[in-house]
């Protein structure tokens, strides 16, 4: 079986919506600044990509929001809009029982858990929320939004760090594509921005230490330094293509291929051959069944020094050096920063709008690009291309690595 596009959401550090977000990703807007939610005073990093102006009560109630995490908070506003962007209500265009979620994050409640702690600390058990736990949980994104929207088909969080929303499309396309379900909304949410997340990050050495927000994110530049933090969310609906033309729905594309392998190499650096990026990138570009040099690559893009080259090295790979020269690359990271768990997704949804609309998103602020990443990395001005695929990937920590392939509806 087939499976459509039909609904997106996102809260991003550009955007808090699709529209919005997509407006300001083709300008090359950056979303980085000064972190704002803890004083950075005796922090070596002092940036961060981060949501702005969100307010959870458009989609919550106070109860709601009391009880939950600013993860699941994000993770309902961006199902909220692909939800009626879709058109699916569940027991009525769709069986509930064939109706599922697959949503994401690499951390989860991070911030319940880290208040919690101290509020233990501080006054002893008694002070601890009874709500913590269903708070902090990293499968509790999933199960409201099933609540929500009575989705009582499959619910499965995945939690594989950066590749964790990539894979959760991934893993929904096939339950769709091999008939578990009719259609599944499929994701990731990340709210890490935090005193103890950031500092545990930096001291491992993987944060950019720059103060100027433009020249933090620098996707494949010799200058690059380490990534930049972002949070938010983003949403696909997925639909059997055949249920979705039946009941008229606005179909975006049509996901097409999906790669997920290990590196099985390092907790957290990439294999510097590439073997199993490689392998993840080729599985998706193979089952699309499309054979064309028109492709736009979304990069994991990092910023970080082995990150950016190993994948280089990738694409080449799962390509063919002779068509990874001639495709289109760009990380999106260098304006939202890296959303972590909801990076994935967030990248997959850009790749079905440069689909859609023929334009490849920019690289910004790649002013030397690395000889080590020489391929067509779209520097800091988006492009029209005519396109027939987008490949979107995510790399994450672990050896994870995931590739989803998205292409037009026939």
């Amino acid at each position: 079986m087939r499976v459509a596009i039909t609904g997106l959401g996102a809260v991003t550090p550009v955007g808090n919506s699709v529209p919005e977000m997509w407006e300001n990703i083709k300008a090359g807007k950056c979303g980085i600044g000064l972190i704002t939610r803890f004083d950075t005073t005796d922090y070596k990093v002092k940036v961060a990509a981060e949501v702005k102006d969100f307010d959870p009560s458009a989609v919550m109630d106070k109860s709601e929001i009391r009880k939950s995490d600013r993860f699941t908070q994000f993770a309902m506003a961006a199902t909220a809009e692909a939800m009626n962007d879709c058109g699916l209500v569940s027991g009525e265009n769709i069986r509930s029982e064939r109706f599922g979620v697959y949503f994401g994050s690499g951390i989860g409640g991070m911030e319940t858990f880290i208040n919690d702690v101290i509020k233990c600390h501080e006054g002893g058990p008694r002070k601890v929320s009874p709500y913590m736990v269903p708070a902090m949980i990293i499968n509790m994104a999933a199960g409201t939004i099933a609540i929500k929207y009575k989705c009582k088909g499959p619910a499965i969080p995945v939690v594989t760090a950066c590749a964790t929303s990539t894979n959760a499309i991934g893993e929904a396309y096939r339950a769709i594509k091999h008939g578990y379900a009719d259609a599944i909304i499929a994701g990731g949410s990340e709210s890490a921005i935090l005193p103890v997340s950031v500092a545990g990050f930096a001291n491992m050495h993987a944060l950019s230490e720059s103060e100027d927000p433009m020249r933090s994110s620098l996707p494949f530049n010799v200058h690059r330094a380490g990534f930049v933090m972002g949070e938010g969310a983003a949403v696909m609906v997925l639909e059997e293509m055949e249920h979705a033309k039946a009941r008229g729905a606005h179909i975006y594309g049509e996901l097409c291929g999906y790669g997920s392998t290990c590196d099985a190499h390092h907790i957290t650096a990439p294999d510097p051959e590439a073997e199993g990026g490689a392998a993840a990138i080729k599985m998706a570009f193979d089952e699309s069944g499309v054979d064309s040099d028109d492709v736009y690559i979304n990069a994991h893009g990092t910023g970080t020094s082995l990150n950016d080259a190993s994948e280089t090295v990738a694409i080449k790979k799962a390509l063919g050096e002779e068509r990874a020269y001639k495709v289109s690359v760009s990380s999106t990271k260098s304006m939202t920063g890296h959303m972590l768990g909801a990076a994935g997704a967030v990248e997959a949804v850009i790749s079905t709008l440069a689909l859609r609309d023929g334009i490849v998103p920019p690289t910004i602020n790649l002013d030397k690009q690395d000889p080590n990443c020489d391929l067509n990395c779209t520097p800091n001005t988006a492009v029209e291309r005519k396109l027939d695929l987008c490949l979107s990937t995510s790399l994450g920590f672990g050896g994870h690595n995931a590739c989803v392939a998205i292409k037009k509806a026939e």
